[in-house]
């Protein structure tokens, strides 16, 4: 099968790599020229365990090319970021990209073709672009195929979840349903594959990180709790979990990346009154940076002149992706409060994130920092008794 995957980030790249590898010709597409000329020079630019060396394969088979302009396949993958509007307060989808994507994929459309939106979008987001192929193209919709077959997967682990977890696949007709599910039989060697409606497989993907947005905003604020009352909020989880139907989660820094603390507010978007439970839980998780700045505050008193280094910048453990990372949030809080704020992450190789400068472990180790253990990356537990011994607040 000749496919274009459209977006080469930290889902569509793998996509492209799992297609390749089981017999499709795949031209991978982005905007980002830096990131076309890394590829064809055989060099990922995400850190994913396990990728480069899969991705060394299907280059030298030549069966993957990256390109910089969109070339004309059979299929056609979506896979590009869908983030907030700028300049707006409320929290709105911005589908910008999505329909830039269709319109390039437009100009290209030949009868047949089959066009899959990864992206996680609002429901009725893939009848949208099925309108831009259509009036873009000329073609009518039911001369060519779309379907939209969200990703299940947790990064750090993409290859193997990609492989063994099930799919859900969902169209406007279910002949392009089965022509998607054709597709990802190829690479799918555990999993399985669940037909439905568009729709339903646009809300399906928003409620499963909804799900797990609110679990986590129950830890979280029980977290704040235990606070309040000076007991252990891991030692009050554990007793509670002694129930048999109680399986309470781990609180932690908050909720980052471009699921859980995005998709939710895709549905709040389009329901504002019926999601009152999931509108409060991104409340919560969005507020637990800002209370843990609180809490160092409080800690550390009127003295600024030490630095404070958090260590972990990505939103989870032993990735580079710091969308949305609540371990930003928090720096940023700091620092408005005066603080001088550094962070320290081995995956990340940029000398700033989003303003703060960035330091080597060997750099916190040797220093006088105040210490947050925001995130657990490998390397900081090779080094944890030397962490205990700083002043170190785990969170």
């Amino acid at each position: 099968m000749n496919v274009s995957v459209i977006g080469l980030g930290y889902i569509g790249l793998p996509t492209a790599i799992a297609l390749a590898m089981n017999g499709s010709k795949v031209k991978g597409f982005d905007v980002s020229e830096g990131v076309v000329r890394k590829l064809n020079a055989g060099q990922i630019h995400i850190v994913e365990e396990g990728l480069q060396p899969l991705f060394e394969q299907v280059l030298r088979n030549r069966m993957f090319q990256a390109y910089d302009t969109l070339q004309e396949s059979d299929i056609y993958i979506i896979s590009v970021p869908t983030p907030f509007k700028e300049g707006t307060q409320e929290k709105i989808a911005d589908l910008s990209y999505v329909e830039q994507a269709a319109r390039s994929v437009a100009g290209l459309l030949k009868e047949g073709d089959l066009v899959i939106l990864e992206s996680t979008v609002p429901p009725t987001t893939t009848r949208t672009m099925t309108d831009i192929l259509e009036q873009e193209s000329g073609i009518a919709r039911d001369r060519f195929y779309t379907a939209h077959c969200p990703e299940r997967v947790l990064p750090g682990n993409i290859m193997y979840e990609m492989q063994h977890n099930d799919r859900i696949i969902g169209a406007e007709r279910e002949e392009s349903a089965q022509k998607a599910k054709a597709l990802y039989e190829t690479f799918l060697t555990k999993g399985n594959i669940f037909l439905t409606d568009d729709v339903m497989a646009e809300l399906c993907k928003l409620v499963e990180n909804s799900y797990r947005d609110v679990n986590i905003a129950f830890a979280n604020e029980l977290s704040m709790i235990c606070n309040k009352l000076q007991i252990d909020t891991g030692e009050l989880i554990r007793l509670a979990n002694r129930h048999p139907r109680v399986n309470i989660l781990s609180p932690g820094v908050g909720v980052g990346g471009h699921c859980l603390a995005v998709d939710p507010y895709f549905i709040v978007e389009r329901f504002p009154q019926e999601t009152q439970l999931i509108h409060a839980a991104r409340t919560v998780n969005d507020f637990k940076p800002h209370f843990l700045a609180e809490k160092i505050a409080c800690r550390l008193g009127e003295t600024k002149d030490r630095p404070v280094t958090i260590l972990g910048m990505s939103y989870k453990p032993d990735i580079d992706d710091f969308r949305e990372s609540p371990s930003v949030v928090l720096a940023k809080d700091l620092q408005d409060r005066g603080y001088l704020v550094r962070g320290c992450d081995p995956n990340i190789k940029e000398k700033t994130v989003e303003g703060i400068p960035m330091i080597s472990l060997e750099q916190v180790l040797s220093g006088p920092d105040f210490l947050v253990l925001a995130q657990r990356h490998k390397e900081f537990i090779e080094r944890g008794q030397e962490l205990e011994a700083a002043d170190c607040l785990c969170v």
